[in-house]
């Protein structure tokens, strides 16, 4: 028998759990373990491929009441399962409104729950943990427009904010190279509001030339030909155009072989690309009605000289300029950074997890504090990490470890106490969304429940 039912409601409205079943797996599913082994937490699930029929009787049914209020953790007596690979549905209650799920729950993807009233006033997610038996509900948000239930004065660095590493680098490349398993564009769509970009000046001898080449390290980003930082540009403008409450963050870096250097990219920033509105370039984090539908720039290089002078004075551009190098908590400036990216070995990999979910912590303990209060700093916290010579250590195998554990790690740990208002900062990672897998991304928007709540949404 499996351990008792622990459930997280991480939702702003009280939930009732109603009812539990009892169903055999159906004939047929099939069975696969995620395991990780060695010192990483274990995040494993069973996929069932085939659902239980709407009419299915179960072996067994109990009505309960079991109250769980809003951001609290109730560990109930009721075992998760009773037989060896049974599935338990759970029947919760919110404001009068039923609503179901089954779980385990498939790895590749959240469930959400299926509502047992025809007009739902709810969208809710569920995370479950199979090896703790947790189960974790969020409030659902569409993933492409979340940040229109959050209010104006709130400063960016406040939001808990799904980022990506590399962000541009989903195309054919090498494969310590390649970082991404989509499109920017997809991402955008699926609730990621952070790019992580480096770029090499393609004519460095001249300013005028706005050729931004894409690169990652040495290397461009695509094996079938140079791509261009103007229609990653083109691409993030054209969706903001339709997604007017939204703002993205751009993290812009010089890589690259050649003669340039950091002064040539500021110019051929200002002059070809952050001059007109859709940007904002001034050196201090904006609030989120000052960058609705605009473009963050966030510096990771040195201003020209003429740059200094920009806003009274006080320079161009979020200023990210030089943390430590592969540190894992640096405060520089308005950002306080974990970037650990020496995992020279899968036996780091660990220690990368767990100066992760540190940074996650000190994130979660901030408080916006009065909208008229200075701007918390802006937490910037990178899943990424490789080493070209170790497959074992190559960005995507990194990420099959790093996602889902960070996963389980904000459903059924992160912060847990009255500190702070529980956001994640920016969590920068790599290869979400492969197979439909925005798991993660989806937990991070997720944390943003409790900050709503304490501005009295």
């Amino acid at each position: 028998m499996a351990p008792p039912l622990t459930i997280r409601n991480l939702t702003s409205t009280p939930l009732n759990v109603r009812q539990l079943e009892r169903y055999p797996a159906p004939s047929g599913a099939i069975h696969s373990l995620n395991r990780f082994t060695g010192n990483i937490t274990s995040f494993t699930n069973n996929v069932t491929e085939t659902e239980i029929p709407d009419n299915a009787e179960p072996y067994a049914r109990e009505d309960v009441d079991i109250r769980v209020e809003p951001f609290a953790v109730v560990n109930t007596d009721k075992a998760a399962s009773e037989r060896a690979d049974d599935i338990l549905r759970v029947t919760i209650e919110l404001e009068g409104q039923r609503y179901r799920i089954d779980v385990p729950l498939p790895v590749a993807y959240t469930r959400t729950f299926t509502p047992l009233v025809p007009d739902p006033r709810f969208e809710l997610t569920a995370v479950y943990v199979k090896d703790d038996t947790f189960l974790t509900v969020y409030s659902s948000r569409d993933l492409a427009s979340w940040m229109q239930h959050l209010r104006d004065p709130t400063p960016l660095s406040a939001l808990s904010i799904p980022g990506t590493h590399n962000s541009p680098t989903c195309h054919k490349a090498l494969p310590s190279v390649r970082c991404q398993a989509v499109s920017p564009r997809a991402q955008l769509d699926n609730g990621v509001r952070f790019f992580d970009i480096r770029v090499q000046p393609e004519r460095p001898e001249d300013s005028g030339h706005d050729g931004l080449i894409l690169v990652h390290g040495v290397f461009p980003i695509s094996l079938t030909g140079n791509k261009y930082f103007r229609d990653l540009v083109n691409e993030t403008v054209s969706w903001l155009e339709g997604h007017g409450s939204e703002t993205v963050i751009f993290s812009v870096k010089r890589e690259g072989p050649g003669e340039h250097n950091d002064a040539q990219l500021a110019r051929i920033l200002r002059q070809h690309y952050a001059n007109n509105d859709r940007w904002w370039t001034e050196p201090r984090i904006p609030r989120l009605g000052e960058a609705r539908g605009k473009i963050v720039l966030m510096r990771r290089f040195a201003l020209a000289d003429e740059l200094r002078g920009e806003h009274d004075g006080r320079g161009w551009a979020l200023d990210a300029e030089n943390w430590a190098y592969n540190t894992p908590n640096d405060r520089h400036g308005e950002v306080v950074v974990q970037d650990f990216c020496e995992v020279l070995d899968t036996e780091n990999i660990d220690a990368k997890l767990r100066y992760a979910t540190e940074h996650l912590e000190r994130a979660g303990c901030e408080a916006c504090g009065d909208e008229n209060a200075p701007a918390p700093p802006l937490y910037l916290n990178f899943l990424s990490a490789s080493n070209f010579w170790k497959v074992g250590c190559w960005p995507e195998k990194i990420a099959a470890i790093l996602n889902p554990a960070v996963t389980k790690h904000l459903a059924t740990k992160h912060v847990q106490s009255g500190q702070g208002d529980w956001g994640t900062g920016v969590v920068i990672c790599d290869w979400v969304g492969e197979s439909g897998d925005w798991d993660l991304v989806r937990c991070i928007v997720g944390m943003n429940s409790k900050l709503m709540v304490r501005q009295g949404q």
